[in-house]
């Protein structure tokens, strides 16, 4: 039996949690995260909404727990800093991937559990989520969003139109073929690979070839998503 990843431990506890509070007797969200809280591994982050109004662009996002998730082309503690919804830089993003799923919970006042693949600020970004609504007989007044960030993926500089040869290349590339294996694997020569990679990794902004994989793979999930 496979064991339990740090994002299914903190979903068990917070579940079991919530499952146990009543719905006549409204309880604040402390009530329900406080046992997570130390089981938070360093790319999960911890936040509750407010849900002040039916505006949901006046609900208030606070974070509990920052995430040690770093980036240099992101900070994503700094985007995520208490706010109401409308400061949020990215609306696009809320629009999206945030308020339809709090709209969501607040309609069957249940708990929502997904793999967020969508955009922020024009990267890649991809991560485990659940949502706990408050349980209230009328309306939930917050709730509670746990997540665990999978990926970060940084755009091309600019869109690539790759020939066969540099498709078959960056294929074996994104499945972690050095440049020596995808020589003998497609019969060219390493010099010849390493060339089509510089070139590629000049036209597409990329500082190295793991970098360049990277972007590679947010170019793949952007024809997917699109």
């Amino acid at each position: 039996m496979p064991s339990e990843t740090p994002f299914s431990v903190v979903t068990r506890v917070l579940l079991d949690r919530w499952l146990t509070t009543s719905a006549e007797k409204p309880v604040q969200p402390e009530t329900i995260f406080a046992p997570a809280l130390d089981l938070l591994s360093i790319k999960m982050r911890l936040t509750v909404f407010r849900l002040v109004g039916d505006d949901p662009w006046n609900w208030e996002m606070k974070a509990i727990r920052h995430s040690g998730f770093t980036s240099r082309v992101l900070n994503i503690n700094q985007l995520f800093a208490d706010c109401k919804i409308v400061e949020f830089k990215d609306r696009r993003y809320m629009e999206e991937a945030v308020i339809p799923r709090l709209r969501e919970v607040i309609s069957t006042q249940q708990p929502r559990i997904e793999l967020v693949k969508t955009k922020l600020l024009g990267l890649s970004l991809g991560y485990d989520r659940i949502l706990l609504p408050q349980k209230n007989v009328a309306r939930p007044e917050w709730i509670i969003s746990s997540s665990y960030a999978r990926f970060l993926l940084t755009r091309p500089r600019q869109e690539e139109n790759l020939d066969v040869a540099d498709e078959a290349i960056t294929q074996l590339l994104i499945e972690g073929a050095t440049a020596k294996e995808i020589a003998a694997i497609l019969g060219l020569s390493h010099r010849t690979v390493e060339h089509r990679l510089s070139r590629m990794k000049d036209r597409m902004g990329a500082r190295n070839t793991v970098h360049l994989a990277a972007m590679l793979v947010a170019t793949h999930l952007d024809r997917t998503n699109n």
